[in-house]
């Protein structure tokens, strides 16, 4: 005799997922005028003018915590793993000198525990208004069979908006401008994929201690968010440009914005490394080559500015505990980040 099936032995329990959805409505409840409808709708309706915006661009990224995601479930560290999520994508977007507005995350997992998704979700949104944005929705996919149980794997989009005129897309800069590095929190979200080798190849780095936090503790510091640092610097004509340092490191991620007739020179002996950069090159046996191109190595977010704007630009950076330093410079080339 054949057994009688449902969505509910097949693996989806559609009122977990429906009483899930419910409380998940409270958390993303907000009183933002730009907002037009709820949680439950099928499509979220924001309003589309911008008061104060001449000729406003919208600016749209995706982006998801890599591996990272792997280390942070594992070690119950859901909180940090989304403000990991909610920081890179805001940074790729104030990068091009825009205002976040409305981040919306998508959750897949192989089946649906409502305590860790309400967690993930208050932990988004939580990030998002920290940083002056609203996570307005989303969608939880249980895939049973495609993704193991206790598996979940977490991306988000985000939209913000910036005036025309004042686009920060490296234009701008000019030979004689100044390379100044914003430091980073640590690790970010990129090269977890050779953390993790290191981990497995070299366990006893695991007993390693950094400024009294653990090794994990200290992989999973979540990355910084430059938003509220930086926005009051966006239309300053000081400010030609800003550069995300992510997969890649400094020099595939400058040479971005660089205008084609331009190279801009670092001096990689400037940059202040951080400890836990020296611990995995010394338990990994890396090349420093190796590390520039997989890590940010202390530096967060590269700002390119007017040499007559340094001094300013440092000293607003500060007041917000973020103190940025110069690495290099803006020099006649071909568009190419040379690490001196």
């Amino acid at each position: 005799m054949m057994t009688k099936l449902s969505y509910k032995t097949a693996g989806v329990n559609i009122d977990t997922a429906n009483s899930t959805k419910k409380e998940l409505a409270k958390i993303l409840d907000t009183q933002d005028g730009g907002l037009l409808n709820k949680v439950g709708a099928f499509a979220t309706l924001y309003d589309g003018s911008f008061p104060g915006y001449k000729h406003p661009v919208l600016v749209f990224k995706t982006e998801e915590p890599g591996t990272k995601q792997k280390l942070a479930f594992e070690n119950n560290s859901i909180e940090t793993l989304c403000y990991d999520l909610v920081g890179h994508l805001i940074n790729d977007a104030i990068v091009m000198g825009a205002k976040p507005l409305s981040v919306q995350d998508c959750i897949v997992c192989g089946k649906m525990d409502k305590e860790i998704v309400l967690k993930i979700v208050s932990s988004l949104a939580q990030a998002c208004r920290e940083n002056e944005c609203l996570l307005t929705g989303g969608e939880t996919s249980e895939q049973p069979g495609v993704i193991g149980e206790g598996t979940y794997i977490l991306t988000a989009n985000i939209a913000g908006v910036v005036e025309k005129d004042n686009i920060i897309d490296g234009s701008k800069i000019e030979a004689g401008d100044v390379v100044l590095a914003l430091p980073s929190s640590g690790l970010h979200t990129n090269g977890i994929s050779l953390v993790r080798k290191i981990m497995e190849q070299s366990p006893e780095i695991l007993n390693e201690k950094i400024g009294g936090k653990s090794f994990l503790e200290t992989v999973l510091t979540p990355h910084f968010c430059y938003y509220k640092c930086l926005k009051d610097l966006f239309g300053n004509e000081g400010l030609v440009g800003l550069a995300h340092i992510t997969g890649g490191g400094i020099k595939e991620n400058l040479n971005r914005i660089l205008p084609k007739n331009l190279d801009a020179v670092v001096d990689i002996k400037k940059v202040k490394v951080l400890e836990i950069f020296r611990i995995l090159k010394k338990f990994g046996n890396l090349e420093d080559a190796d590390m520039f191109r997989a890590f940010n190595m202390g530096v967060g977010i590269v700002a390119v500015v007017k040499a007559n704007f340094v001094e300013d630009a440092i000293k607003h950076l500060k007041a917000f505990g973020v103190h940025a330093y110069p690495i290099g410079k803006i020099i006649k080339g071909n568009g190419q980040v040379i690490l001196k």
